[in-house]
């Protein structure tokens, strides 16, 4: 098998028949569970892992894509765990994580496929990922430094240096060119095989978001290269399915955060980011607050309140839980 693409899918069906349908169309020649092989090209099984969805996508699954193999789980895992579950059934000499609410446009495998396999230091490419409106969306980056993981965040992106940003999402750089970064999304990531057998899974403490940077930042200290591929397009629907639990996004996003800097960076910058972002929710309390006071979208700005309030109570309890995971590694 040449490529196996892993899917984890939580109740976007509709986006995920699209994924898969895009899929099915470039050139390549997709092998079904029971081996028979349709098109031509790259040898390549398709993995869907759905995590107890409950609108339908494992009916239209088994209705639409025979093609598919299924991986069924009885609760919701999350992606991070989801992803290692379906590294467990991949067979291809390429892996690749592929989100639901992607589409891959012509012929971006064989291309990605073509730039790791150009050189054999390549261990890992990303593609020129696209918003449905045909506008470049980020994905490629430097490893952040504690002033970028702060500044970065929400709101405090809106007032930071803009020339540190630039420098973190390497906007200095072609979206057309080919090139190394640091780390790529995993909404669209494409390694060798060797490299998930030197560095690992996934690290499954992670619950969503910086999974990709710290699997990155592991190959990377292996001596594998990290390229962004500006010639291999797919158009990323982003957030689809964290969109549906906005309060449980922004606190996995932190935590995540969080925990990158505690395991590369140690404890005081993770310390000094995790008071940063208390402040930052603290003071977003703060505005909401007025706003409701001056009887503004009232309902919002209480949603907007206890969701803030949640995220600041979890930081105030994540660093002792975090430091002591770590410690215990």
């Amino acid at each position: 098998m040449d490529l196996s693409i892993i899917i984890v899918n939580w109740n976007v069906a509709e986006l995920l028949a699209r994924c898969l349908e895009s899929i099915r169309q470039s050139p390549i020649a997709i092998v079904a569970p029971d081996g028979t092989c349709t098109g031509d090209g790259l040898l390549t099984q398709v993995i869907v892992v759905d995590s107890a969805s409950h609108d339908g996508s494992v009916e239209m699954l088994h209705d639409r894509f025979g093609w598919v193999h299924l991986v069924p789980c009885e609760q919701n895992i999350g992606f991070v765990r989801g992803n290692n579950l379906g590294l467990k059934s991949a067979t291809g000499r390429a892996i690749m994580l592929l989100n639901p609410d992607t589409e891959v446009l012509e012929d971006a495998l064989p291309r990605l496929m073509a730039v790791l396999e150009s050189d054999p230091k390549v261990g890992v490419v990303g593609p020129h990922t696209l918003n449905p409106d045909g506008t470049y969306q980020q994905t490629r980056h430097h490893f952040p430094t504690l002033l970028i993981g702060i500044a970065e965040s929400p709101w405090i992106s809106n007032i930071a240096p803009r020339r540190w940003l630039d420098w973190f999402f390497m906007r200095q750089m072609s979206n057309d060119a080919t090139f190394p970064v640091d780390w790529v999304k995993g909404s669209a990531l494409l390694a060798r095989r060797a490299v998930w057998e030197q560095v690992g899974d996934l690290d499954e403490r992670y619950i969503m978001y910086s999974e990709e940077m710290d699997w990155c930042k592991r190959a990377k200290d292996a001596g594998w290269e990290v390229l962004y591929v500006g010639d291999a397009k797919i158009i990323h629907h982003e957030g689809q399915s964290s969109k549906q639990v906005k309060t449980r996004s922004h606190v996995h996003f932190q935590h995540s955060k969080l925990r990158y800097f505690r395991k590369f960076h140690g404890r005081w910058q993770a310390e000094v980011f995790r008071l940063a972002m208390v402040l930052n929710y603290a003071n977003q309390v703060g505005m909401e607050g007025t706003k409701w006071l001056l009887g503004s979208q009232r309902p919002l700005r209480l949603e907007r309140v206890k969701a803030y309030a949640v995220v600041i109570r979890s930081l105030l309890w994540a660093g002792e839980s975090i430091a002591l995971e770590n410690k215990g590694k």
